[in-house]
């Protein structure tokens, strides 16, 4: 039997990470809450187990070479459910030998008033969720410091790609109006240059550094292409993909609270507008030179988002 890599949450990137295991021959075991998954990566093993019980995380994880955390609440439950979640993986994973392999994304930082993120700039976060995101990055990393477990982290910008994405300002927002000759659906000041992050390259990055011992006890950016890209030019790059006429409109920090009011998750997304509305630039370049990956380009990117949408219409 191949080595075994156990993947915790089954959204676009735990299934991105699937198959980048099952390219390389590993076996794989995905793990989520009722065990069963729509359209599941053909070879992988799909496990039911709660992931805030430390107990089960042991259980299911045993034998594990590598565990990959991309597990996670609901977006508006953060601050209260996802410690506990992480720390009952890491409780689980104490003294067990197998590597932890976080996905991590870019909240820690705070506002950068623009300049462009590196691994080493402090943990400045004045939200909710981007405290919650630090502290979790802290804890996970002392106890690697403490060999208790492991541990090393991948982080990524705002997604797009494959296996949709409700939340994403490029995910189910843009693509699917699109597709229906509607305006894409966008937020804050959509000409300010912001990274945007391919679900497949994130997957890619994140075995790597399950791979590489050189990633323990650190965190990475991973590769983005044409990092700069604004939103109007994505949004346009997407719209000569599908040979339509580019339509958007954009949805400013008012709009979202108003949105808040009924919804959840957009109430949630407030705080998080000082992405969209300044440069968020991510700078990849400690992962490239030191693992030799490039991002897919763009264009390559996007044309196989828009057929990956164009195969899986919108529920109703």
């Amino acid at each position: 039997m191949s080595e075994l890599h156990i993947i915790l949450g089954t959204g676009a990137i735990g299934r991105a990470i699937a198959d980048e295991l099952l390219k390389r021959g590993k076996t794989v075991r995905m793990v989520n809450r009722s065990g069963k998954l729509d359209e599941a990566p053909a070879g992988a093993e799909i496990v039911a187990a709660d992931l805030y019980d430390s107990a089960r995380v042991r259980e299911i994880t045993e034998g594990a070479a590598v565990v990959y955390q991309s597990a996670q609440p609901a977006y508006y439950q953060w601050p209260e459910k996802f410690p506990a979640l992480q720390n009952a993986i890491l409780e689980g994973l104490s003294g067990a030998g197998a590597k932890l392999v976080l996905v991590e994304n870019l909240y820690m930082y705070g506002d950068t008033n623009g300049v462009p993120l590196t691994e080493d700039l402090p943990y400045n976060a004045h939200t909710r969720k981007g405290r919650v995101r630090a502290e979790m990055s802290e804890v996970a990393f002392a106890a690697h410091a403490a060999g208790r477990v492991r541990v090393t982290a991948g982080r990524g910008s705002d997604f797009f790609g494959p296996w949709g994405l409700s939340t994403s300002a490029m995910g189910e927002r843009t693509f699917y109006p699109m597709l229906a000759g509607k305006p894409a659906s966008l937020v804050g000041n959509i000409d300010v240059p912001h990274t945007h992050t391919y679900t497949r390259d994130f997957g890619k990055a994140l075995v790597i550094l399950g791979e590489r011992d050189q990633a323990d006890g650190q965190a990475w950016h991973v590769p983005n292409d044409n990092p700069r890209i604004s939103q109007r030019e994505m949004a346009g790059m997407i719209a000569v993909e599908m040979g339509i006429p580019l339509k958007m409109s954009a949805m400013g920090k008012l709009m979202m609270q108003f949105g808040g009011l009924f919804i959840p998750e957009a109430k949630e997304a407030v705080e998080m507008m000082y992405e969209f509305e300044k440069p968020f630039v991510v700078d990849s370049s400690k992962f490239e030179q030191a693992f030799g990956m490039k991002a897919t380009p763009m264009r390559e990117a996007i044309q196989e988002t828009v057929t990956w949408y164009k195969n899986h219409p919108r529920k109703k």
